[in-house]
């Protein structure tokens, strides 16, 4: 049996990070520019979030940038939070700076532990650590609820902010459109006290959810809809998975987010492109609440960048819950699901990924990335990392007729052949070890009665090579009664088997895979194909679930060569001809193994 230790997904945290290729982006070039001009120099950092008296009290920010990601804990991350997630840490991580992990649970009835739990995984997963520190807590928008409170508060005082008790049909409507501008409410022209006892008594649960909301007061006639006094805390009586019952109102997402990065003292806020309309907002908040002294200076930055659209795919949580929900696929880690833990369970690696997110770069425009540069990546990944074996998809018997006669009744002789066919300089490759009898399996395409033209594998008359074991003939097939072939027929050419003195006096044109049948362990091989046959399958209001691919998983009974049984969870191999497969992370045993192909050894998609 062999003693290798197989390409593991844990891949050391992806290898501690892959060295950074610094791909030139405007991102780059804007913090560059902002260190050299010394924009964040005289930041503190008082050691966790706060104020701006919280910050004044301490010490100048060893950090010299901080980046946040910040999920809203109510789905799984999909492979363009992956994107996100390697462009913030990756940035930090350059530039001397630190990334927080932060969970935006502003929206109660959505959110949920699970989720927050798999985002921690995934994150650390990848490769990253957060908030300066392995083993730091991840941050929490609602832990900022009260300076939140005392924040609108300050607005309401200082005449930035109004208790709007119209509907919501009417604040919408009075909200105007691109051509027409907003109308002010009734009820705007309230003075600050007014407003304040309003809000206090929202705050008290003394009225109804949806009556009446918390606006910003900006401009109605403003050409940017966002900024037409925007609602900045709503009634809403949820109970919280963090605070609790604690507050009957909560901020919106628009409000909450600026605030949360001033809190932790985020130079680069940075966002997908569907916020660049929000900005002005963040902007005016913060600037306001800096005026006020609440914040200390200088407030964060917000830079937009072009989300990731990946043919193939479809990352709308709404319609990924779908396929969960409706069962089309089994489960938010199904290996066809574009989430990372599907991802991870397909047998895509943390470094695949961060070369991906590094490869695609960072834009302002819009474009659409092919899959298989995704699957490019991981190939790139496992060719020196992933052991080989040898495995039978769709197994016919091969006998050796004149092998006892040559060998020995019964005897099985033992054949070896490199783990890493190239391992890294310095690295003596692991050995497999397997033997070779009288019956062996070989894939049913091995054979053909009568090949086509330019056939060089089995069929009546012609030589090949078992791989690692001998130069055999094939003289022919045996059937049964409606004409299948069950077995396939050949004698072992003496003095041939590979590594010895003389194997190569006999020429062949092809050597095939094979399984020894007194070895070989049985296998459920799962093939994953891609989960739509459209490669934009939710575009211009499609019906994605019309595109789903009917042979996007097939499960077969295969026999793989005795090395792959010593197999543990997440192991990665390449099936020698087949492609990249890993052992189920999940379902796989050693009494019943299971493996996934993660990606096939070249594009079968390509045009």
């Amino acid at each position: 049996m062999s003693t290798q230790t197989p390409a593991n997904t844990a891949d050391n945290a992806a290898a501690a990070a892959p060295e950074a290729t610094k791909t030139s982006n405007f991102l780059r070039q804007i913090i560059e520019a902002d260190l050299e001009k010394g924009t964040y120099a005289s930041r503190r950092w008082a050691g966790t979030p706060g104020d701006a008296a919280h910050h004044a009290a301490g010490q100048p920010d060893p950090a010299k940038i901080r980046t946040r990601f910040p999920p809203e804990p109510n789905g799984y991350l999909h492979v363009g939070h992956a994107k996100s997630i390697c462009i913030n840490f990756g940035l930090a991580r350059d530039y001397g700076g630190v990334c927080h992990l932060r969970f935006d649970d502003t929206n109660p009835e959505k959110e949920d532990t699970e989720y927050v739990n798999s985002i921690i995984d995934a994150v650390k997963w990848l490769g990253f650590d957060w908030n300066g520190s392995k083993d730091a807590a991840p941050y929490q928008a609602s832990d900022y609820f009260d300076f939140m409170y005392r924040a609108a508060e300050y607005l309401i005082e200082a005449g930035h902010a109004y208790v709007d008790e119209q509907t919501v049909e009417q604040i919408r409507i009075n909200r105007g459109d691109f051509s027409k501008p907003g109308v002010n409410s009734p009820f705007r022209s309230r003075t600050p006290a007014e407003n304040l006892a309003k809000f206090r008594e929202m705050r008290d649960g003394k009225h109804e959810d949806g009556s009446m909301v918390l606006r910003a007061k900006i401009d109605m006639a403003s050409p940017n809809i966002n900024m037409r006094d925007p609602a900045i805390y709503r009634i809403r009586r949820a109970t919280h998975h963090n605070t609790g019952d604690t507050w009957c109102i909560y901020p919106m997402y628009t409000y909450a987010h600026p605030i949360e990065d001033a809190l932790e003292q985020i130079t680069h806020s940075l966002c997908t492109l569907e916020f660049e309309d929000q900005r002005p907002f963040y902007d005016w908040l913060l600037d306001r609440l800096t005026e006020g002294g609440l914040l200390a200076a200088p407030a964060p930055r917000q830079y937009e960048f072009a989300r990731l659209n990946l043919t193939y795919v479809i990352t709308s949580k709404r319609k990924l819950a779908q396929l969960v929900y409706d069962h089309k696929v089994s489960g938010w880690d199904d290996p066809r699901m574009p989430t990372i833990v599907g991802l991870r369970r397909r047998g895509y690696t943390p470094a695949a990924i961060q070369t991906f997110a590094d490869r695609i770069g960072v834009t302002k425009s819009d474009s659409w990335i092919d899959y298989s540069t995704l699957e490019g990546c991981l190939r790139e990944d496992l060719e020196l990392k992933a052991h080989r074996g040898m495995a039978v998809l769709n197994p016919v018997k091969l006998v050796l007729t004149n092998w006892d006669d040559v060998m020995g009744a019964g005897h099985l002789e033992p054949c070896t052949l490199p783990a890493l066919p190239h391992p890294p300089e310095g690295v003596e490759s692991p050995v497999r070890h397997f033997t070779i009898g009288k019956e062996v399996w070989i894939e049913r395409e091995d054979f053909e009665e009568v090949p086509p033209k330019g056939y060089k594998r089995l069929f009546p008359g012609n030589k090949v090579r078992l791989k690692g074991g001998y130069v055999i003939e094939c003289t022919g097939s045996s059937k049964d009664a409606n004409g299948n072939i069950t077995e396939v027929l050949a004698t072992v050419v003496p003095d041939t088997k590979s590594g010895t003195p003389g194997a190569d006096t006999v020429k062949v044109k092809a050597a095939i895979t094979w399984v020894g049948v007194a070895d070989g362990v049985n296998a459920e091989v799962r093939m994953y194909d891609r989960l739509f046959l459209d490669a934009h399958p939710d575009a211009g209001g499609k019906d994605f679930i019309e595109s789903l691919n009917p042979n996007s998983l097939k499960v077969v009974t295969a026999i793989v060569e005795p090395s792959l049984a010593n197999a543990q969870p997440d192991d990665k191999f390449q099936f020698e001809r087949h492609g990249y497969f890993v052992a189920d992370r999940i379902d796989h045993k050693a009494e019943k193994p299971v493996f996934n192909l993660a990606v096939g050894l070249k594009d079968s998609w390509g045009k």
